[in-house]
């Protein structure tokens, strides 16, 4: 029972960043109608920007704001001189793109940086609090859970509550219409790109101490097991981001502390499968999503 419950909490934490991540898979289908593959690059250089900064400064705070910052910029910046000048031909063109930057990220990445693995500090300690004789979330789990509820809250707030949210949703599903009633459509897709792109450096900000370390590949497993939460809740919905990332944590904890780690791939592969198989769209999938 204490192994179970020790798992059921590591999952979770896992979970939560799962899910941060997942959200800024959603947030760039819900903007562009696209699934980005170089969001893990992107996100990885953020957290190199943050890591430059604090080794410059001594603050772990102000490389959490670099890495924030540099996430809006270059998500900002990848819309404008890239993204906009692919051709919509196709579905694989957007692909193809993001693959492609993808390979350029990593490749000047390394050459700056080298590829090494460097040890990221944490605002907090990673040990464990101990609840009846068993080690549960530690104070670094219970920021990261903090973070992504307190994200949750906002982007729910954003896209219900504010005109800019409303705006981004109508400008997604139906833009020329957006258009002829005078919405900023491509305004809003630079922000809805940017906006992804700064919750991929939260999201890498909170999984890269957990890791190995910073390396310039160092989420390309984390961009995979969030792609599979974002498909699992649902590309259009951000509660099934949450859902999909705490799902997809407490598989491969489970799997991982029962039947090894060389089994999480597969666990991971094989909850895709079943939801896909009982539900296409998602587990919060709404109304059918439009084709473009």
């Amino acid at each position: 029972m204490d192994r179970f419950l020790f798992l059921t909490v590591d999952g979770l934490a896992k979970g939560a960043v799962y899910a941060a991540f997942a959200l800024a898979v959603v947030l760039i289908w819900r903007a562009a109608r696209i699934v980005n593959f170089a969001q893990g690059a992107m996100a990885v250089a953020t957290v190199y920007a943050a890591y430059s900064v604090t080794q410059a400064t001594g603050s772990y705070w102000l490389g959490f704001a670099a890495a924030l910052a540099s996430g809006l910029v270059l998500g900002a910046g990848i819309e404008r001189v890239v993204m906009r000048f692919v051709p919509h031909t196709s579905p694989l063109n957007s692909v193809i793109v993001a693959l492609g930057l993808v390979l350029l990220l990593q490749a000047i990445l390394g050459a700056l940086y080298g590829n090494e693995f460097r040890p990221v500090e944490t605002p907090f300690s990673r040990t464990g609090i101990t609840v009846g004789g068993v080690a549960l979330l530690s104070r670094y789990d219970l920021f990261v859970l903090g973070a992504v509820l307190l994200l949750v809250v906002l982007l729910a707030l954003l896209f219900t509550r504010t005109s800019t949210g409303l705006r981004m949703r109508s400008a997604a599903f139906a833009p020329e219409v957006s258009r002829l009633l005078g919405v900023n459509v491509a305004g809003l897709l630079t922000f809805g790109w940017a906006l992804a792109a700064a919750v991929g450096a939260l999201a890498g900000m909170l999984v890269v101490p957990t890791e190995l370390g910073l390396h310039p590949n160092t989420m390309d497993m984390v961009f995979v097991s969030s792609f599979t939460a974002a498909v699992v809740g649902g590309l259009d919905s951000p509660i099934g981001a949450v859902v999909g990332g705490l799902a997809v944590g407490l598989v491969l904890s489970y799997a991982a502390g029962y039947l090894g780690s060389d089994v999480t791939p597969i666990a991971t592969l094989a909850l895709l499968l079943a939801v896909l198989l009982i539900r296409p769209g998602g587990l919060f999938a709404g109304v059918r999503t439009r084709a473009v």
